[in-house]
Order: structure tokens, then sequence, then C-alpha cells
């Protein structure tokens, strides 16, 4: 409880309580709001903190299983959290513009991706260098634009499993591409935004800075942990690996050695006794062989 209360501190200290003007409202938001002051809707931060931890513990599981989350955030002041914040977790993220057909046309995006690491790659390993000046400087200005929409998603080789909203309504391409592939959503949502268009919605105010960099921390630190955990039982499955693999060589050794010692009894045996039930035939074949000739 105690924890709970020093983050609900935190997220009132951030200004995540402050909603929109009372007149731009959305009714559907009507549970997460506390009151209204100043015809300013204030958000309930019970309800913010609860969000917050279920959407948390979901991404983390999320994360613990090895699939992409994808943190998208276009808005001016929010581009430089969360695209820092999905770095530290080397998550894929959106945060110049959203292209349209980003994920429903993924196909064409990838293609996109690759012409940017060609030109990346030639312009590195000194292949450009028998272009002209003009030309190597139109390939570098191509790839700077293409880095700046493209780079987040460099390294997604496929769809991600979930999407991270900051502000649903400015995001609603994105939204709208999600919900039609089936990836869920999860997202900041603030007065003035419908909560049910993401599949786990935090109530919170998604224009101030503060506010959007103490969530998107609290949901990065939560997918840290599960990726954490997923390193650590993967370790604990190699280790269990290698001592299965230990037991197995020692058990195929000390059967080796059964056998070798079995071999030396049975040899010392027949040089004991010449009488054995096989030597006759012995001598029966090798009369034989020269009468076959």
């Amino acid at each position: 409880m105690e924890n709970n209360t020093s983050l609900q501190q935190q997220l009132l200290e951030a200004g995540v309580h402050f909603g929109h003007l009372k007149k731009k409202w959305n009714p559907k938001m009507l549970p997460y709001i506390f009151a209204e002051k100043k015809g300013i809707h204030i958000i309930d931060l019970n309800k913010t903190v609860d969000h917050l931890q279920q959407t948390a513990a979901a991404l983390k599981q999320i994360a613990k299983s090895g699939k992409k989350i994808m943190f998208v955030a276009t808005k001016k002041q929010a581009k430089e959290i969360v695209s820092e914040c999905a770095k530290k977790v080397n998550m894929p993220y959106a945060t110049e513009r959203w292209l349209g057909g980003m994920l429903t046309n993924f196909n064409t995006v990838r293609k996109s991706v690759k012409k940017m690491q060609s030109i990346e790659k030639m312009l590195s390993d000194g292949s450009a260098e028998s272009l002209t000046k003009k030309e190597r400087l139109t390939l570098g200005r191509d790839k700077d634009k293409m880095e700046k929409v493209l780079g987040g998603i460099a390294q997604l080789g496929r769809l991600p499993a979930a999407l991270f909203l900051v502000d649903i309504g400015h995001e609603h391409i994105a939204l709208a591409e999600a919900k039609r592939l089936g990836i869920q959503t999860f997202g900041m949502v603030d007065t003035n935004c419908d909560p049910n268009k993401v599949d786990f919605s935090i109530p919170a105010n998604d224009d101030a800075t503060k506010s959007i960099a103490i969530i998107t921390n609290y949901i990065t630190a939560a997918i840290a942990e599960g990726l954490a955990e997923r390193q650590a039982s993967k370790d604990d499955e190699s280790n269990e690996s290698e001592e299965g693999n230990n037991e197995n060589e020692a058990k195929a050794k000390r059967m080796e050695a059964e056998a070798n010692a079995e071999g030396g009894r049975g040899k010392r045996g027949a040089g004991a006794a010449p009488t054995a039930p096989g030597a006759p035939k012995r001598r029966i074949q090798s009369t034989r062989r020269p009468a076959g000739k």
C-alpha cells in the first residue's frame, strides 16, 4: 500500500491528474474523473495507479514471452522521452511521424527499411566512392530522411505483438491499423478520448512532458523486468542442459568402461580354454580353405 501511496504522490507531483477543459471532455471518461476544478477535469489518481499497474504487468508478460512492443508518440513533447525509453529496452518505436500502412502494409515498409540499410552500407564501406559528389550527397540526404522516419523500426523483422501509444486521439491512424490486425493496444488516455478504444487504458495527462515521462518510464521498467526474467530462465535452461549433457557423458564413459572390462574378461577366457566349442569350427574352416583352392 505504501508503494502505491508513493507512486500516487509521484504522479501527483508530475501533474498526471490534470485533464482537459470540461467542454472538451469525452463522456466515456466519466468513471476516471475525480472532480472539476476551474473548468478543468481532474483525473482520479487511484484509477490511474490501478490501470498503470495492470498495463505494466501485461506488458511485462509480453516482453517475457520474447515478443516486441512498439512505442508510438509523434507529439512534440513526447518524442524524445519515448524514443529514449524504447532504446533502453531495445524495442521498436515511431516518434517522427506515423507512416500510413506502417503495420497494415508492413512488407512494403520493410522494403524501404532494407533500402535505407543498403544506402548506409554503401556509404560506410566505401562502395559509394565511385559515385559523383552530387550523387553521394543525394544518397546521404535520402538516408537521413528515411532514418528519421524508419530508424525506430529498422530492427523490426515482423509485426509487433503490442502498441504503447501516448495520446490515442493523436495516434488514431496507428490505433486503427493495430485494431485491424488484432495487435494488442495500450495507451495514455486523457479526458478528451474514448478509453474503450484501447485494450489497456491509463487515464493520465498526455500533454505534459513530466506526466508522459513518469508513465513511460514506469512502463519501460516493467518491460525491462520481463526481459531480465526471460534471460534468467534462458540461463537456467542452458545450465540444466549442460548438467544433463555432463551426466550423459559420464554415463557413456561408465558404459564404455564396463564394456571394455567385459571384453577383457572374454579375451582372457578364450585364451585359457582352447577346447571351447568354437575351436573345432575354426579348424574345419582352415582345412576347407586350401581344399577350395
